[in-house]
């Protein structure tokens, strides 16, 4: 992911394609080199707030047009970390499931289960 921030130049070369008053354009890079970038646009942020969800859409930024470039990278240390912590939390949820099944109350005299339950007559004299 890549956010551009947008220059006044920018804004206004872009503002007839993407809308006026751009602050940030982010999304994914399909190919990136001196002159210009292309992107599959994700969101665009706006100068006054605000903010517009894109679907991927491709578009030719040229350098020119940059102010600031900012690079969202994933880190490999969290990322394990995230990893075996869910894989954790899953191991307890699975353990703490198949223990409730065999500690459970079977159903039997006096449990619930009227079947075995024999009912008393008072014999008369």
């Amino acid at each position: 992911m890549i956010a551009l921030d947008i220059n006044d130049r920018g804004r206004v070369a872009l503002g007839g394609t993407i809308g006026p008053e751009i602050g940030r354009i982010e999304g994914s890079v399909v190919s990136m080199d001196t002159s210009e970038y292309v992107l599959h646009v994700t969101g665009v942020q706006f100068l006054r707030g605000g903010e517009q969800s894109w679907r991927g859409e491709m578009v030719h930024i040229k350098s020119d047009y940059v102010g600031s470039r900012y690079e969202r990278h994933f880190s490999t240390t969290r990322s394990v970390l995230l990893g075996a912590v869910a894989v954790g939390a899953i191991a307890l949820v699975a353990a703490k499931g198949l223990s409730a099944l065999g500690t459970g109350d079977q159903p039997g005299p006096g449990k619930g289960d009227t079947s075995a339950v024999t009912s008393r007559v008072p014999r008369r004299p």
